[in-house]
């Protein structure tokens, strides 16, 4: 079942080698998402799963159409847009890590686009697009910055997570730092953001993720294998003909893009990176870690999330909340693992 499986187009002029088991995998995880998405829209809102699929046949009044179309529907594609962007972008960080703790919430760069996004809101008074321009410009200054303490020094494996996170929480006392100096409606409103929500979400904010997922995912699709011959050493990378700094730098940017879209587009929510990708690689049983199944794995976290959110507790919490109170557990159910296989 873990076997490849060579899928020939156009006669025999190009051959795609797939894995059965990944592509099984991603086929379960999009069936489910699917199921995920349903129950979101019929049983966290004012419509019931009858009034959904009547809607969604074209025969519901306006009143249900404006209360899915308009609020249901963009909610649901901003969770699954943010939750794919988390995935991918957790699974690069993961790779060139190669440690499992390689996550953007943790090593600093949601937090860079965090601080961007709060510069932004809270100094220059900037709007929706503003925002996302502040929250991609922190996510990539905070890129360049891991990058030229670690890679340029061959750091590897545990010294980029390390580093990472020392800058993670320097960003964190700069975000707090901007928050202190703001007036209390800025503030207010970027504690607000900070939490990371998808309430209150529309259409436009589902079109420009949508355009950063368009374009991110293929080029990130690009350096997939590169990343892949990356794994048998710099060395050997080199004779295949690969630029082992090229290729780093590549997916670097691209991850550190990817979070930053949905950092802006949902705010910070914390621990979709971090676990989706494992999640994934344990689901497939290959010895990297998917873009594409990480992907899916993250669009489904991040849906069932907010609808746990909404339904489980007494009053509605923001997504934010709900990840981070989940994936403190499942990070601290992984170190100690971690931890314990070291003592072996």
């Amino acid at each position: 079942m873990t076997g490849l499986t060579a899928l020939r187009l156009g006669g025999d002029r190009i051959s795609v080698r797939v894995r059965r088991r990944a592509c099984v995998v991603a086929a379960v995880l999009a069936a489910a998402l699917a199921v995920a998405a349903f129950g979101s829209l019929a049983f966290t809102g004012e419509l019931s799963p009858a009034d959904v699929l009547r809607t969604l046949a074209g025969h519901g009044d306006r009143s249900d159409e404006f209360l899915l179309y308009r609020l249901a529907v963009p909610r649901l594609l901003c969770a699954v847009l943010v939750g794919v962007a988390l995935g991918a972008s957790g699974a690069v960080f993961q790779n060139l890590t190669r440690n499992p703790l390689g996550s953007p919430d943790l090593i600093g760069f949601t937090s860079g686009s965090a601080a961007g996004a709060v510069f932004v809101l809270t100094v220059l008074g900037g709007g929706m697009a503003a925002i996302a321009g502040g929250a991609l410009a922190g996510g990539l200054a905070t890129g360049a910055v891991v990058y030229g303490l670690t890679v340029r020094r061959q750091a590897r494996g545990y010294q980029l997570v390390l580093v990472g996170i020392a800058v993670n929480a320097m960003l964190q006392v700069l975000t707090h730092f901007l928050l202190t100096r703001a007036n209390l409606e800025s503030a207010m409103a970027a504690q607000v953001w900070l939490t990371g929500s998808l309430n209150g979400r529309g259409w436009e904010h589902v079109w420009p993720a949508l355009a950063a997922v368009a374009v991110l995912l293929p080029l990130l699709a690009a350096f997939g294998s590169r990343l892949a011959v990356l794994e048998l050493g710099d060395d050997a990378a080199t004779a295949l003909g690969v630029r082992p700094a090229t290729a780093r730098l590549g997916a670097l940017a691209v991850g550190v893009a990817l979070a930053a879209a949905a950092t802006a587009t949902a705010g910070p929510i914390s621990f979709v990176a971090l676990a989706a990708p494992q999640l994934a690689r344990r689901l497939t049983r290959e010895p990297g870690t998917g873009a594409g199944t990480a992907a899916l794995t993250g669009a489904l976290i991040l849906v069932a999330g907010d609808a746990l959110a909404r339904q489980a507790f007494p009053a509605e919490l923001p997504t934010g909340v709900a990840t981070a109170a989940v994936g403190g557990v499942y990070l601290g159910w992984l170190l100690s693992r971690r931890w314990r296989a070291g003592k072996r």
